[in-house]
């Protein structure tokens, strides 16, 4: 199977509601979308192409590339396809696979099961050819075979990701509550920040949004953090691509960049793990971090024509905290924005409407999002300065 060379169905995945982001994002980079759904796109490409998609994009999870598309009523047609193709010039006989999957099939109660029909196909296969089992388990640190599977309709896919592409690699240490690095790219993202005015970021925790955004600002791409891929690890595979593509990605780096990014949070433990990530990522020179309550962060002055943002990420209530003290939080959050950021654009992320309405501005936009399975909303509020400022804050209460 000459997969890095032929074209086929390839399917980009990213969690619920980050579909657009990512949309945008592989169009940029100049590929053609054939279909967009609300957990991906599809593209018709190479797996070649995939190894340049892998190492750029900052909204994906998974990017699949089909190896064959078939019908199956139970188990046992599965079985029967699967084994029949050569998988011997694939995956090496002395390698190591793995198998997820994505099943809605009568036949199935578990998609553990339908993973065992999976391997057991790959493993018969390449012992009948190669006389030997290549080993195969849960880690998807080298290659992953996926199967997505609904009623009778099948299809097969090399990941050519292997572990997600949503963590970008840079986080050693997560702190607590943390947000998935594939989620703050797309809040920035959603924000229509210009990359170029402050970027203020209170109660910043592990810091991701901030890193986030110095990151999208100097061009830096997730595949600067990352050497392992599931691609690297198919027969066929060629490393110079691979390096040539990571070269690309150092080049196009913007190294000298005049950019205020500001991200404060009370917890000095917070703020050291902050550090130590912008470090990892080698931004940690490009943001000012500083321990203490988030009503006295510094706010740089905007640029003329600009859009300067302040976003927060609160706790919601549901894991984290008091409600009755995070009800006062919002209130504080609230006054800061009118009083402290005139002429900047806020931003709170939260999954918690009713201490939303704590904040006393009305929202200009909803921005509708998951972290995990809590629907959230990133709010947008216009911050006025000069002579808007003048029309009283409590005409925008909700």
């Amino acid at each position: 199977m000459q997969v890095f060379h032929t074209k086929s169905k390839v399917i980009i995945t990213c969690n619920k509601r980050l579909s657009d982001y990512l949309a945008q994002e592989v169009k940029a980079l100049g590929y053609t979308i054939i279909r967009d759904f609300p957990t991906g796109v599809e593209l018709n490409i190479t797996l070649t192409e995939c190894i340049r998609l892998n190492l750029n994009l900052r909204c994906a999870s998974q990017i699949l590339y089909c190896l064959k598309s078939f019908k199956a009523n139970n188990p046992e047609e599965l079985y029967r396809e699967l084994a029949d193709m050569a998988w011997e010039e694939l995956i090496d006989f002395s390698g190591y696979f793995s198998v997820s999957s994505n099943v809605d099939n009568a036949t199935i109660t578990t998609p553990l099961f339908a993973n065992l029909k999976v391997k057991d196909a790959i493993v018969d296969r390449i012992k009948d050819k190669k006389g030997i089992r290549p080993n195969s388990g849960s880690d998807a640190n080298k290659a992953v075979v996926h199967l997505y599977w609904k009623d009778d309709e099948a299809d097969i896919f090399i990941d050519s990701s292997g572990e997600t592409l949503a963590k970008h690699g840079y986080r050693k240490i997560p702190g607590k509550a943390p947000m998935l690095e594939a989620l703050a790219a797309s809040t920035i993202f959603s924000t229509q920040w210009d990359q170029k005015s402050p970027f203020v970021n209170p109660m910043c925790g592990s810091g991701t949004l901030a890193i986030e955004a110095a990151m999208i600002a100097t061009n830096r791409r997730p595949g600067l953090y990352r050497m392992n891929y599931g691609f690297m690890h198919i027969l066929g595979y060629d490393e110079e691509i691979f390096f040539a593509e990571r070269r690309i990605l150092k080049d196009q780096v913007i190294k000298n960049i005049d950019l205020k990014i500001v991200a404060t949070d009370l917890s000095e433990d917070a703020v050291d793990v902050s550090r130590k990530n912008a470090k990892t990522a080698g931004v940690d020179s490009l943001i000012t971090f500083e321990v203490c309550d988030f009503a006295e962060t510094m706010v740089p002055e905007t640029i003329p024509g600009g859009k300067a943002i302040v976003v927060f990420n609160p706790e919601y209530g549901e894991r984290l905290g008091v409600h009755s003290k995070l009800e006062e939080t919002y209130k504080r959050v609230g006054d800061f924005l009118k009083k402290e950021c005139k002429g900047y654009t806020g931003y709170i992320f939260t999954g918690n409407p009713d201490l939303a309405k704590k904040i006393g501005l009305k929202a200009s936009r909803k921005i509708e999002f998951y972290n995990g399975k809590l629907d959230c909303r990133m709010l947008e509020y216009e911050l006025y300065e000069g002579t808007r400022r003048e029309v009283p804050f409590e005409k925008k209460t909700n």
